[in-house]
């Protein structure tokens, strides 16, 4: 029997819904009256607009350009112009900033225009990617907009710092290991007359006294055996700034050298006997406190208050956890660009659990735990426990969290053994309970708690969700990540 027309029709009508919802390029057709009547799945995950957001209205109600440009497909349809390969920045209605590559043209029926297609390519992670890329000032990339943070803590540092670009004057950085002690030099130098001049940076502990003095004031040819003319750090960040990292790792004798070359704004290369002029800010580093530092020799009184015209003191983390949220996303954004990810944060849990970790490698250590996470993931969206790195969970609190699944294949209360206790009652492991190793008891403890918190609220997910601490979204992670039927 010969299908009708209206059933080759439809079936038509699905092979074109079929290929344009899985082409890997965003389609958006609009018709004569500007107003849309395609829009693919594609094109709703780059714009992250819903088809019933933009379907059947006007293009111009969701889509705003910046002043001076123009939509090319609006173009295409009232100019009848065709566009090949060109890059457009436009925003949807939320916002969002989008970069894409587009091929439009204008839809004729004869000689008449009907419509207008855009056939567009995603390229906004590329375009943020080569942003991030581009601050670069002179040999540095970090400026006071890279510096993170809302806590009164930070915002007081910053603060001083920025007044600190205002002269030459030295600067002495007191901080923790990792809490950024670089950032603030490079900011303050590309917030300095001193911009455009180099930044040349050294870790005074990399190398021994005698190789850290020839690299400091350069040499003289005949000093030595193998000597040769060669310029030093001073000369050659002249203009611009030498920041030298972990100053109190240096000898008493070559620090009394640096304070003179500081004073004086002159070098003397090693086997040379003329004096050299230099014109360079100099920004010094300590992750210790100097008055411990001074009272165990390891850094020059002089030389501290020579330093010190300038000082910051930069927080560790345990005394600015109120950021830690902000440098979760911002870590979280600089490793989707880098790993083409799109993972939306951390769980709740986890967040508790940094919120009470003390941070001894302060930010680093931050950004070494979400870039360790999000290593492990798996198509999932969201950092959670599982995902942390083994070393941090035995560092961290977590061991006290866990407490309360401890025993939960024993949770009959006491007062009558036959009923089951409260959801989060802690009692003994049963001895007689096979051993696994850590991991699966956990999995398997995760999985009887939920379980039986479900349900006790026959299966209504938030009050079961309320009842474990957790958010709906995190529980319905954890079903999903279990294999629980709910």
């Amino acid at each position: 029997m010969t299908p009708s027309k209206s059933a080759v029709t439809d079936q038509m009508m699905k092979i074109y819904e079929t290929l344009v919802n899985e082409i890997d390029v965003g389609v958006h057709a609009i018709n004569s009256s500007g107003k849309t009547i395609i829009y693919n799945e594609k094109m709703m995950e780059i714009e992250s607009l819903s088809k019933e957001e933009v379907f059947d209205k006007d293009f111009l109600d969701i889509f705003t350009f910046e002043e001076g440009q123009r939509s090319t497909l609006l173009e295409a349809l009232f100019q009848k112009k065709e566009f090949n390969n060109v890059r457009q920045t436009y925003f949807t209605k939320n916002g969002k900033a989008i970069t894409t590559i587009n091929h439009t043209f204008p839809i004729y029926d004869q000689t008449e225009v009907i419509g207008a297609i855009e056939i567009a390519k995603d390229v906004t992670k590329i375009e943020n990617l080569i942003k991030n890329n581009l601050k670069v000032k002179g040999d540095t990339r970090f400026t006071f907009e890279s510096l993170i943070g809302e806590s009164h803590a930070i915002k007081e540092v910053i603060d001083i710092a920025k007044r600190a670009t205002r002269t030459p004057s030295s600067i002495l950085i007191i901080g923790e290991t990792g809490t950024g002690k670089e950032l603030f030099a490079q900011s303050i130098h590309n917030g300095s007359e001193h911009s455009s001049g180099p930044f040349i940076s050294q870790n005074c502990a990399a190398m021994p006294d005698t190789l850290i003095e020839s690299l400091l004031f350069g040499t003289k040819k005949g000093a030595f055996t193998g000597a040769t003319d060669q310029i030093g750090l001073f000369e050659q960040a002249e203009g611009g700034t030498l920041l030298l990292d972990e100053i109190n790792s240096l000898s008493p004798m070559l620090q009394a050298k640096l304070l003179r070359a500081i004073q004086e704004k002159s070098i003397r290369r090693i086997g040379d006997t003329v004096n050299r002029k230099v014109n360079v800010r100099i920004i010094a580093t300590i992750n210790e406190d100097p008055v411990e530092a001074i009272a165990n020799d390891r850094l020059r009184k002089d030389l501290y208050y020579r330093l010190s015209v300038v000082s910051l003191f930069i927080p560790p983390m345990r005394d600015r956890k109120d950021d830690i949220p902000l440098l979760v996303r911002s870590f979280i954004e600089k490793y989707n660009h880098i790993f083409q990810m799109d993972v939306a944060g951390v769980s709740e849990e986890v967040l508790q659990i940094f919120n009470q970790y003390d941070w001894p490698g302060n930010v680093r250590e931050i950004e070494h735990v979400i870039e360790a996470s999000m290593n492990v993931l798996v198509g999932e969206t969201m950092i959670d426990v599982t995902h942390l790195p083994h070393h941090f969970k035995n560092k961290s609190t977590f061991s006290s969290q866990g407490s309360s699944i401890i025993g939960v294949y024993n949770t009959k209360s006491e007062a009558n053994p036959e009923t089951e206790g409260p959801i989060g009652a802690i009692n003994e492991i049963n001895p007689s309970a096979p051993v696994d190793n850590l991991k699966e008891f956990l999995l398997k403890a995760e999985s009887y708690y939920i379980k039986k918190a479900l349900e006790k609220h026959k299966y209504h997910k938030t009050n079961a969700a309320a009842e474990l601490g957790l958010s709906r979204q995190t529980l319905q992670y954890r079903i999903k990540r279990l294999n629980i039927d709910a």
